[in-house]
């Protein structure tokens, strides 16, 4: 998976490409852990993701219990597949993603 970040102002927005699962989540939840400290805007862009796993879906909702202390998360760009793996879980009632 590759993670490319670009922040502005007090707004990180983190793009992913590939598949985000057992493998490739504990990256992301590193990268995230390490870029939050000023952030209180984070935009995820799917545009390129493929695959989210179990383990993906645990680090978006821990990334939400952070940024709902400091101020909002937005995941963008949702293909179908990881749509349905959202509104299958009920991650769609707790993210807030648009497509």
């Amino acid at each position: 998976m590759e993670i490319t970040k670009n922040k502005e102002g007090q707004q990180l927005t983190v793009a992913l490409k590939g598949r985000l699962d057992t493998t490739t989540a504990p990256q992301l939840e590193s990268e995230l852990s390490t870029s939050l400290d000023d952030v209180t805007a984070l935009v995820l862009d799917f545009k390129d993701l493929e695959y989210i796993s179990s383990a993906g879906l645990r680090v978006m909702l821990s990334t939400q219990k952070t940024m709902n202390a400091k101020g909002d998360m937005t995941i963008k760009n949702v293909c179908d597949d990881i749509m349905e793996v959202f509104e299958i879980t009920g991650f769609s009632d707790i993210l807030t993603i648009e497509k």
